[in-house]
């Protein structure tokens, strides 16, 4: 079993390879909360590296192994937290006085353990940091910046990095319930610069995900990756200026997903909405977007950027219908959160390091299939936008409202693609987008592996997704007036 495993590899990490005695430690966790509600002791041990090349020689190349802990206690809606850089006794005692002070003169009932250890293996457990030469990282950033400017003279700028982590961490917990994961992560990165002309355009692909290095960086895959940039740099090479004002949107599959993750997938976080800031707020059961739109939140598919056996809390991941045919049906949960508004965890409880406390995170969040062909939701526009990219976007929960920049955008017309557009921007509120939609896709796609949310300055890798679809009446901000 992959717990069984991952344990076995964490505690000669953890207590093996350091003066760090299981026994006394476990002590430790079970006083500090002896009056706490809940709480765990979070040990992480990461190894990364990075490498970057741009404008035909190496730039960087970094290697950096970190490990430590975090304790946390839970009383009621307060935590206490703690961290150390210091696997130590000493620093872990020192961290127990500090969380304990949140349940003095409390009496907590401690919540019961989460159920881990029965999810099914998601990734491998094998270092791809190790398993793979530094001298085949080297050579595939240059062979990359060869063969693009191979492919295409307009080519006069390429920057390639790549990059990856093995996390591996144990949650202990006050009964001696144990849980631990390792987690691989890889990502490939490939942005290049055109010139025609006197104008210069940008295009950039990537690709990851969680396994070794040669899963992502095999020749078919990276060609690919460069080969997808060149194709929308030219295409930018070719674009007019966006038309302003109010028109149907139709939204290409995968990677425009985060527009989905961002204008509703954070509002449907359990803190926000137990903290009533959400639109969503107390409103399950109720319809809040159109009929035939289902979204759902998904730990658990295998190798997926956004993919954990176990959250960071030790509750196993899972499927998590959010919305259902247009009603909402659930939210994303941690423990604490859950224990609060009287649901359960979803596996959601995540965290940037053993330095950051966990919350309710997103992991793959998608938008699942229609059933109609792509190609009659572009017949049916009469005249609108095709937006194939997001180049970034932000959005304010507590009112749904979002602006998002499109890097790959078309006009449509009369049922047919025409030029591509520049500087389009997308100007809408969540919850209304989501109750115009019209029409879904039967071609699901998930992003290839390059997403990161940031929530209260907390990154962590996540995966987005959905079919095409069609949208009705989104504010278009551009540059010339429709």
């Amino acid at each position: 079993m992959q717990n069984k495993s991952s344990l076995e590899i964490t505690d000669k990490i953890f207590f093996e390879d350091n003066d760090f005695d299981l026994n006394k430690v476990q002590s430790i966790v079970s006083k500090a909360l002896e009056n706490a509600d809940d709480g765990e002791l979070y040990l992480e041990s990461t190894k990364s590296e990075s490498f970057s090349f741009d404008d035909g020689r190496m730039k960087n190349v970094a290697y950096d192994t970190t490990q430590g802990f975090g304790l946390r206690a839970i009383a009621d809606e307060a935590k206490g937290f703690a961290h150390s850089g210091e696997l130590s006794e000493e620093a872990l005692n020192r961290a127990s006085e500090t969380v304990k002070s949140v349940s003095k003169n409390y009496s907590g009932i401690m919540s019961e353990a989460p159920s881990h250890g029965v999810n099914k293996p998601l990734y491998t457990s094998m270092n791809p940091i190790e398993g793979t030469s530094f001298q085949v990282k080297t050579n595939l950033l240059e062979e990359i910046d060869a063969y693009a400017r191979s492919l295409d003279t307009r080519v006069v700028q390429v920057s390639a990095s790549l990059s990856a982590s093995y996390q591996a961490i144990q949650i202990l917990r006050a009964n001696g319930e144990r849980s631990a994961d390792i987690r691989p992560l890889v990502r490939l990165n490939v942005s290049l610069v055109v010139e025609q002309s006197g104008r210069r355009e940008t295009g950039s692909s990537g690709c990851g995900g969680r396994g070794k290095y040669e899963e992502w960086i095999n020749k078919e895959k990276w060609q690919s990756q460069v080969k997808e940039a060149l194709r929308i740099a030219s295409t930018n090479l070719e674009s007019i200026p966006t038309p302003a004002g109010e028109m149907p949107v139709i939204l290409g599959p995968g990677w425009p997903g985060v527009m989905l993750h961002e204008a509703v997938g954070h509002g449907l976080e359990g803190d926000f909405n137990r903290k009533g800031t959400s639109i969503f707020s107390g409103r399950i059961g109720e319809q809040v977007t159109a009929k035939g739109v289902t979204v759902i939140d998904d730990g658990t598919m295998e190798n997926k950027r956004g993919s954990i056996t176990i959250d960071d809390e030790g509750t196993k991941s899972s499927k998590n219908i959010l919305i259902e045919d247009g009603i909402l049906k659930n939210y994303m949960q941690d423990r604490q959160n859950a224990r609060l508004m009287n649901m359960k965890p979803t596996g959601n409880g995540r965290r940037q390091s053993y330095a950051h406390y966990p919350m309710p995170r997103m992991t793959n969040t998608y938008m699942d299939n229609g059933n109609i062909d792509p190609q009659e939701i572009i017949q049916s526009l009469k005249k609108g936008i095709y937006a194939v990219n997001f180049s970034g976007g932000q959005v304010d929960i507590t009112n749904g409202k979002f602006v998002f920049s499109a890097s790959e955008a078309y006009l449509v017309e009369d049922g047919k693609i025409k030029q591509p557009l520049k500087g389009a921007t997308l100007i809408g509120n969540g919850p209304d987008a989501m109750s115009k939609i019209s029409l879904i896709g039967n071609d699901l796609a998930l992003d290839d592996g390059i997403g990161t949310c940031g929530k209260d300055g907390q990154g962590v890798p996540v995966g987005v997704g959905q079919p095409t679809l069609l949208m009705g009446g989104i504010t278009i901000g551009g540059t010339e007036m429709n």
